[in-house]
């Protein structure tokens, strides 16, 4: 049974950082794309940033580009995201997803088949 387990979430004043870690288990992801999406109470699901499975290319949406790096463990099935200069409009609660999406869908959430349960971020002062 494949399962996704996100951790590091938390509450953190403007400008500070958080790491969130997401293991996988049930089979191995090394050939999979990994990414992180985010949702916030009434939104849809948008694309933070993620690997692109096969050539590990890496992508961002612009608006955490700079501030994010997203990086991964193969031989843990773990990915990380690395968030700095953190703004309170990225407060959401964060979800590690993985697939095999098309160049095309690489943003898509619904191109993802394998979700964690999310770990909630929160950035106020």
């Amino acid at each position: 049974q494949v399962q996704l387990a996100e951790s590091g979430g938390g509450l953190v004043q403007p400008g500070g950082s958080l790491r969130l870690s997401c293991v996988a288990s049930g089979r191995t992801f090394s050939d999979y794309s990994m990414g992180w999406f985010r949702q916030t109470p009434g939104a849809e699901r948008e694309f933070v940033a993620g690997f692109r499975w096969k050539t590990y290319n890496t992508y961002y949406d612009d608006s955490v580009k700079g501030r994010f790096t997203i990086s991964r463990d193969n031989a843990n099935n773990m990915v990380y995201l690395q968030m700095n200069s953190l703004k309170p409009e990225d407060t959401a609660v964060y979800y590690c997803a993985v697939g095999r999406p098309i160049l095309s869908a690489q943003r898509l959430a619904s191109a993802y088949v394998y979700w964690g349960q999310g770990t909630q971020v929160t950035v106020s002062s």
